[in-house]
């Protein structure tokens, strides 16, 4: 969601052994190499990622960047210790209408939605989502 270098640290001898990692060798390159969360990164726009609502209690939060190729990605952040829903309005979002929203993550469609967003977010744990505006 912030525009910087994309670099990655971890010692390379151990990188990838189950016996070291807390993370599978694939799900770890899948992570490095997944081109539409780079896409996010490396945006031409350059916009920077900002805070567009906060749940205290619940320790969520939701950020949004505005993006070149369509209105916003957005982040939706659990901070708590269990898993928690995070919702992302259109309102927070000043959005308005239908989006189509992709997950980044997993690189799967999933839907069409009208004035939010809810997913179920692990804890410590982050869904980043992709909205696109619907062609009329």
């Amino acid at each position: 969601m912030v525009r910087l270098p994309h670099k990655f640290c971890s010692a390379l001898p151990k990188f990838g052994n189950p016996s070291f990692d807390l993370l599978p060798l694939g799900f770890t390159l899948g992570l490095l190499s997944n081109d539409e969360v780079i896409e996010v990164n490396q945006d031409p726009l350059g916009q920077q990622a900002s805070r567009v609502a906060q749940d205290a209690t619940a320790k969520t939060e939701v950020w949004a960047k505005h993006m070149e190729d369509g209105p916003r990605a957005v982040g939706l952040f659990n901070r708590s210790e269990q898993p928690a829903n995070v919702t992302a309005t259109w309102l927070a979002l000043q959005l308005e209408g239908t989006k189509t929203l992709r997950d980044l993550w997993r690189q799967k469609n999933l839907g069409i939605f009208t004035n939010e967003f809810t997913a179920i977010v692990p804890a410590h744990g982050v869904a980043l989502i992709h909205l696109q505006a619907n062609q009329r």
